[in-house]
């Protein structure tokens, strides 16, 4: 069974195979050693052909872009320095959006109107609140730029190349160049490095900023991704931006970093912006055998059945939803070590889903149990995921179910970014006290029943950063992991009495793992993959980073080319992980 990968104590790796690790993870062992570090004023005429292909690229993006309403999901956390951790989260703002890019970056917000996230307005203004303790202004075109570089005059005519080197993203071979503005071509011109990869001249990454147009515009800096969605088409995928407060003389400056994901590419355009928008709803196929009649308890069960099907399918096409993949399968597993083991018997089996949303997220839709990619990212070990799934499957054992009016289709007919607030899938404080009771027994009884101290460092953890990340603790459709009337006490808190002392600075105790742990998004399909990554040895407490946001790098590779298999390095036991 494929489990989930931990971080590695520097007792099991020296210091100088984690730096081998560390510079050679982007490039194959064919051109580790040919890398040419030399700079060239001069562009030959392969580097002349390579600028002029990428940038009749970029106009063909801008079309794409134009014709696509994708999600764009920003996250961002403040910080400040910590003597022991190097810096800590202080803050943190959430926003998420459906984008008609084709009418000029215009953000349709999930969130209801009058909302606290409301106060961000403007079109696509999601960095206006990058950073408002440094008092940064953000202006909208930078959200626009920092997709498409320059879309309209990205070529020698305005810019300054040189030849940096060549080097590999992965299964990528790119040309990488310097590129600033010509004097005199205007301002507002982006300002930094591009790669262009060799076999068909696309953009593929840019990182930099933008040289401001009146000296009072400050823009920040970022770090742009694109993957290749379909063949000869790179679009944007992540961005990850960082940007550093002025130090003052007592202290170091805070910062901020944020992410902002774009997926749901392939999703359809809404067809209004009003709450009552019409959406096609797939009709549910009968799968009872034709043969036999219907009793009144199996029609009861079908309506609800229904009802699951309608809201799953609403959820994906608002683009809120992974679609079914691979990693379902070891969610499955894993919700199946407990049934058997538990004895459990339920009408229906059991399938897992993914909400491709950070916010921490768990939620049960019929038979569904559904986690978001941000809780599952951040889980360390088997036993962590375990006790999640258990507290959603208690509350199907207990039989806590759905609201069937969702079984008649116009009930869902409303425009996408209404979704979160017209399904409400969470339980009431009432069933969410006796389903973690119900979780509780259902561990003692599992295969983790010897590591649930475990869990309940990764619950401790929690209610540490809770105050700090309450944009990334509070849920976007289903349970939240707290209580509803503290953000000091979780529901699984009968785990939290058998953890050991939190300690941030021992570098073998792992409570949560950042974000980005463990699963990629398909921009285009929506799909996730678990993480080809190689464990990393933790070398001091600021590299654990429970909870918190990273630079962004991908392993690149053509479209069309297999994802590689996931490694497969066993769960952790408690002595591995957690202090005595």
């Amino acid at each position: 069974m494929m489990r989930f990968s931990k971080l590695i104590p520097p007792s099991s790796l020296n210091r100088g195979l984690a730096l081998l690790l560390l510079v050679s993870v982007t490039l194959p062992a064919s051109a580790r050693h040919k890398t040419n570090v030399q700079r060239s004023a001069k562009l030959t005429t392969e580097m002349i052909r390579l600028i002029d292909q990428a940038s009749g690229h970029e106009k063909g993006v801008l079309m794409a872009l134009q014709q696509r309403t994708p999600v764009v999901e920003t996250y961002i956390q403040d910080y400040k320095p910590d003597t022991q951790l190097s810096a800590v989260p202080t803050e943190d703002h959430y926003f998420l959006g459906r984008v008609d890019f084709g009418k000029v970056i215009e953000d349709n917000r999930y969130q209801e109107a009058g909302s606290k996230k409301a106060a961000y307005k403007g079109s696509v203004m999601f960095v206006n609140g990058l950073t408002k303790a440094f008092k940064i202004e953000y202006v909208a075109q930078g959200f626009v730029q920092m997709l498409l570089l320059d879309a309209n005059h990205f070529d020698r005519q305005h810019y300054d190349f040189v030849f940096v080197r060549r080097e590999f993203l992965g299964d990528t071979r790119t040309y990488l160049f310097d590129v600033t503005p010509k004097p005199g071509s205007g301002a507002g011109r982006f300002i930094g490095r591009v790669w262009i990869e060799d076999a068909g001249g696309n953009i593929v990454r840019f990182s930099g900023t933008y040289t401001s147009r009146n000296g009072r515009e400050i823009y920040y800096h970022f770090d742009s991704w694109r993957t290749n969605v379909q063949p000869g088409l790179w679009l944007p995928t992540a961005v990850y931006a960082e940007e550093h407060g002025p130090a003052t003389v007592s202290d170091q400056a805070g910062f901020f970093r944020a992410q902002t994901w774009i997926w749901g590419y392939s999703l359809r355009q809404p067809a209004s912006t009003s709450d009552n928008a019409t959406v096609k709803i797939d009709a549910v196929t009968d799968q009872s055998e034709s043969a036999q009649d219907v009793s009144p308890l199996q029609a009861s069960r079908m309506w609800s059945q229904q009802a699951e099907q309608n809201i799953l399918d609403r959820l994906f096409q608002a683009g809120l939803l992974a679609a079914p993949s691979s990693f379902d399968k070891v969610l499955e597993q894993v919700t199946n070590n407990l049934i058997v083991t538990n004895n459990i018997t339920l009408a229906e089996p059991v399938h897992c889903r993914v909400l491709l949303t950070t916010p921490l997220d768990s939620l049960t839709i019929g038979n569904t149990i559904v986690l978001s990619k941000g809780l599952i990212d951040t889980l360390p070990y088997e036993e962590d995921l375990a006790s999640v799934l258990a507290f959603q499957l208690a509350h199907l054992q207990l039989g806590h179910k759905i609201d069937t009016a969702f079984a008649f289709p116009d009930n869902l007919m409303f425009a996408d970014q209404a979704t979160i607030r017209r399904v409400p899938l969470h339980h009431s404080d009432a069933e969410n006290q006796a389903a973690a009771r119900k979780a509780l027994e259902i561990l003692e009884n599992s295969p983790y029943k010897e590591k649930l101290a475990n869990a309940g460092l990764y619950y401790k953890m929690l209610v540490a950063r809770a105050k700090f990340l309450p944009s990334l603790m509070q849920p976007q459709l289903g349970d939240s992991l707290f209580t509803s009337t503290t953000d000091d006490q979780v529901w699984m808190s009968a785990l939290v009495t058998r953890a050991p002392k939190l300690d941030m600075g021992n570098v073998r105790q792992i409570a949560a793992l950042p974000l980005g742990s463990h699963l990629r998004v398909d921009s285009w399909n929506d799909t996730v993959e678990q993480l080809n990554s190689r464990p990393v040895a933790v070398l001091s407490p600021s590299d654990k980073m429970p909870f918190e946001l990273t630079p962004v790098f991908f392993r690149l590779r053509p479209y069309g080319q297999a994802a590689p298999i996931p490694v497969s390095t066993g769960a952790a036991s408690p002595g591995d992980s957690t202090s005595k």
